[in-house]
């Protein structure tokens, strides 16, 4: 069931996005060569509880961490574990959702480690310009299709995959709700958008194949081929002004 929300609780989940815009802005200078991903975690974590917010993942069907931490051939739900230390020219990407006061937001950044390739670069370029693309035809009156379209058209464009398996959706008053967001499809298709509607956001891009294959622990997706991914995502309400973005970083 998709619900749409109050002005009350837009006002709420864009101050949780704030919240959670500020820790993303922290970590670009506390990522670097030679930290772990259980360094982020630990930190996100702490810096979550410390503004007063929840750190929602720890507990999430059996999930014991603050965050994902997905690095290279990742596509999502890399465990952030202590002896992954990461090195010059990795590509690291945190997605963490938190709630404050009951209002919840989700947001994933992608980091450069040091010094990275061209190939990275130009990588992270192209998912962010997806995920403003998507976020573009998130207005009143267009459909789910309209922004699953915008990121697969220019992302195949540059030479690019995008992942099927892991899409963006509703948010408000749990983690996931309706509607899915696939970063995908065909414009003119799919959930008419709303006035009040709260979504995410979050284009998954490969370098290579978009299929996925699934570690051991039952959570972590990575590349079929080896081939790099990045994502970004950010959460956002549905508006008359058009789209409004709760977890946008200051310099964006």
């Amino acid at each position: 069931m998709i619900t749409i929300k109050t002005q009350r609780e837009i006002e709420g989940m864009e101050k949780a996005g704030q919240l959670l815009a500020s820790i993303h802005e922290e970590l670009r200078d506390f990522i670097k060569p030679g930290i772990t991903t259980w360094d982020i975690d630990q930190f996100v974590e702490k810096r979550t509880k410390e503004l007063g917010a929840i750190p929602e993942q720890i507990g999430y069907e059996g999930y014991q961490f603050a965050t994902c931490t997905s690095v290279n051939d990742e596509i999502c739900h890399g465990f952030p574990e202590k002896n992954r230390v990461l090195k010059d020219g990795d590509l690291v990407g945190v997605d963490t959702v938190i709630s404050l006061d009951g209002f919840f937001a989700d947001s994933c950044w992608s980091y450069a480690v040091g010094e990275v390739s061209e190939e990275v670069k130009d990588l992270m370029a192209v998912t962010k310009e997806c995920l403003y693309l998507g976020i573009e035809q998130a207005k009143v009156g267009n459909r789910i299709g309209d922004i699953g379209h915008a990121i697969q058209s220019y992302a195949e464009s540059k030479g690019y995959s995008v992942v099927r398996d892991f899409v963006g959706h509703g948010i408000q008053p749990t983690m996931h709700e309706d509607p899915a967001v696939p970063h995908y499809g065909k414009p003119g298709r799919g959930q008419r958008l709303r006035e009040g509607m709260t979504i995410t956001i979050e284009p998954m891009i490969n370098t290579g194949d978009w299929k996925m294959q699934m570690d051991n622990n039952g959570w972590t997706a990575r590349t079929i081929d080896g081939g790099l991914s990045c994502q970004y995502e950010h959460t956002l309400a549905i508006t008359k002004e058009g789209p409004r973005i709760f977890t946008k970083q200051k310099g964006e």
